[in-house]
């Protein structure tokens, strides 16, 4: 069934089209992954004709917590399209005085989310997707949540539970494979037994 996509903030959306217009705007550092942290050259050298699309709702699981009782909203991120395909992201943080644009985004991502929405639309449920940040292992997931128990926009700050639907992004950490949904607590259990050696050294 089609997935219930959250309508993004106005104020995010509009940061985002004003930093395509603008060729001064730089990319700063991104937290998702330990690749060069470099505009895309596609995005830098044509931004006239893309096209956000796609919002999604960013939650990131707190540093150091296996099982994290909360996954708070941190940003929104864009798909940006040219000729119906993803070619990179464009992402916002929430900060104290409101939604401000963070970076433009490179690599397998963008077409790792967009493979994820479309299959999640042939799932047989309704879902509400949101994007799923665990920075200490640089993974990035889908989560689905069932669409009749959604309601807002995002989470309330509320980490995955019985019910919901995740699905790694590729590439995904080494013993996760991506592409694959799975229940919340199977991610717990995976991403749980990835830091446990870290905690127990640190």
């Amino acid at each position: 069934m089609p997935l219930h996509l959250p309508p993004a903030p106005e104020p995010a959306e509009r940061c985002v089209r004003t930093a395509l217009r603008s060729p001064a705007v730089l990319a700063p550092h991104s937290r998702e992954t330990h690749r060069a942290h470099r505009e895309d050259r596609e995005v830098r050298e044509s931004r006239e004709d893309l096209v956000p699309a796609r919002p999604l709702p960013v939650h990131q699981w707190e540093v150091g917590t296996a099982v994290p009782a909360s996954a708070p909203l941190v940003g929104w991120r864009f798909l940006l399209m040219r000729d119906g395909l993803p070619v990179g992201t464009a992402e916002t943080r929430l900060t104290p005085d409101g939604w401000a644009f963070s970076h433009f985004g490179e690599g397998p991502y963008a077409a790792s989310t967009d493979l994820a929405l479309r299959r999640a639309d042939e799932l047989e449920d309704s879902w509400s997707p949101c994007l799923l940040s665990v920075p200490r292992l640089y993974m990035l997931t889908l989560w689905l949540r069932p669409a009749a128990e959604a309601g807002a926009a995002e989470p309330a700050g509320g980490g995955p539970v019985a019910g919901d639907l995740l699905i790694p992004l590729a590439p995904a950490p080494p013993g996760i494979a991506a592409n694959r949904p799975m229940t919340a607590a199977t991610l717990h259990a995976l991403v749980g037994s990835r830091l446990a050696p870290a905690q127990l050294a640190g």
